[in-house]
């Protein structure tokens, strides 16, 4: 489908060390949520919208997908803040992006807009051997996800300057928990599941919050390094329900006080007693049968296994002379979506080699 947006130089095609956003329409609520109700200080507004604003780009452009030069900016980081777009544009169908040592592909659902969200960070702190990526997976709108794809990796190297090296899970839990106060202060709704992969001196760390997975590939083996945050998991079940929560199972979905299918994750304002932003994170040394890192909302994983995702990846990216890691992206989301995915779908695959210590 031919897709058109209004762009603000975008880095998707100018180097930039900051994202500016590509704009789409309000977006549907996500079938990850049901029945939600907001306080009764907004009456006015429904579950889980988003009240539309003005462009700040007058001009629109067309656009199928996006491709930058490998090693032509720093940062890249795709963003979409629900405002209303002029009469007539159509709405993004799909986005890739090839970047240093990673590449992405998002594809749009049966929603209105997409309300994924990524954010790719290399030469961090100007060292080409470390990197932030995340993939930001938002329901009740783009809002939550936008905000997280934007300041998660800010608000995580902070508290990494400021600790020793021992603490850097706490260093990432306490940047988790900043970005999901400072969203709450937006006032706005919606919230996002997010993962995250932090390469920091030779180390991989990857956390998150909800049911977006990071799956590594070790000599071809699928390996998951995160375990989704959902109400039927029995550990957070009864910390809901140690919260004065509850959980119980609507059409087959478990859910939290009748809600959210997910139990953590940034935002969700109205079930922030229960819906905790702490992400559970894994450390692991980066070392060379460490193939690639697959990270990837749930769009991909309720279709496709962890070791389907890897044998479909590594003969595409491992021991080939031109690796095609945006067309395994791709390949795994038109796979799922095959496979009968309505959902949006993001998928990006980091490939470790270049990342060695």
């Amino acid at each position: 489908m031919p897709f058109a947006v209004a762009l603000a130089k975008s880095p998707v095609f100018t180097p930039s060390p900051r994202v500016s956003p590509i704009f789409f329409k309000n977006s549907l609520s996500s079938p990850r949520i049901l029945n939600l109700h907001t306080p009764s200080s907004s009456p006015s507004t429904p579950p889980y919208s988003s009240p539309s604003s003005s462009l700040s780009s007058s001009s629109a452009s067309p656009l199928s997908s996006g491709r930058g030069r490998r090693g032509s900016k720093s940062r890249s980081s795709l963003g979409f803040p629900a405002v209303e777009t002029p009469a007539g544009v159509d709405r993004m169908s799909e986005m890739h992006f090839d970047g240093d040592g990673y590449s992405v592909y998002c594809k749009k659902g049966r929603r209105r807009a997409m309300e994924d969200r990524y954010s790719a960070v290399v030469d961090l702190q100007g060292d080409s051997k470390q990197a932030f990526f995340g993939i930001f997976d938002g329901h009740g709108g783009a809002k939550a996800a936008e905000f997280a794809a934007n300041n998660i990796d800010r608000n995580i190297m902070k508290e990494v300057a400021r600790r020793c090296e021992e603490d850097i899970e706490e260093a990432v839990k306490d940047g988790y928990l900043t970005t999901d106060t400072e969203f709450l202060k937006e006032d706005s709704s919606g919230g996002t599941c997010c993962v995250t992969a932090l390469i920091h001196k030779g180390d991989l760390v990857v956390s998150n919050a909800g049911d977006c997975r990071a799956v590594l590939s070790r000599g071809g083996v699928a390996e998951a390094l995160t375990v989704d945050h959902r109400p039927c998991r029995e550990d957070e079940r009864e910390r809901v329900e140690n919260l004065g929560g509850y959980v119980d199972c609507c059409h087959g979905v478990w859910r939290i006080q009748g809600s959210l299918a997910v139990s953590r994750g940034i935002g969700d304002r109205h079930l922030k007693q229960w819906v905790v932003a702490e992400p559970e994170t894994r450390i692991l040394r980066i070392s060379p049968e460490c193939e690639f890192l697959i990270l990837a909302s749930d769009g991909l994983w309720e279709k496709i296994s962890n070791q389907e995702a890897v044998d479909l990846v590594h003969p595409l990216c491992i021991g080939v002379d031109n690796p095609e890691p945006f067309s395994a992206c791709k390949k795994l989301a038109d796979l799922s979506k095959t496979r009968g995915s309505t959902d949006d779908i993001s998928v990006m695959v980091i490939q470790l080699a270049r990342f060695l210590p």
